[in-house]
């Protein structure tokens, strides 16, 4: 979906650009992996992923303030992901992008639904995912380490 039809959709609206919200957002996603981390470690494997999933979700909302747009509609987490698609999609593989929307479905399965459905693996790979996905925000965020 273009960023126009996000747009024009309700999806997500235009507000002012805003870098130092968006480097504090990008913070919470770095402390969110470490989180993760420490989650696995404890082998609170659904909470490992709920969390890595929530470092994506706030590396693509830095993104959003960056470059001066919020999310508009109640379906925030599917406005995050498909504006990061619209804008960043040459920058942020669709591999990517795709792994950040099946994890936000699982996360939802997690805290709705069904618990105990992740296991150690698929918990570490998510933090994996989230780093890499984190780690290219940064990039386009021009953050150091």
């Amino acid at each position: 979906m273009s960023l126009e039809k996000l747009l024009k959709d309700r999806i997500i609206e235009k507000v002012e650009p805003n870098r130092h919200a968006a480097e504090r957002t990008f913070r919470i996603s770095e402390r969110d992996i470490k989180t993760a981390k420490s989650m696995i470690e404890a082998k609170n494997y659904d909470w490992g992923l709920i969390v890595a999933y929530n470092a994506m979700l706030q590396a693509g909302r830095s993104l959003m303030h960056l470059k001066g747009y919020r999310p508009y509609s109640e379906h925030k987490h599917v406005a995050v992901i498909e504006f990061v698609h619209a804008l960043f999609g040459t920058k942020i593989s669709d591999k990517m992008v795709n792994i950040f929307d099946r994890m936000r479905k699982k996360r939802h399965r997690i805290v709705y639904e069904e618990a105990g459905i992740v296991s150690e693996d698929e918990a570490e790979q998510a933090i994996k995912w989230s780093e890499e996905f984190v780690q290219k925000v940064r990039e386009i965020l021009s953050i150091g380490r």
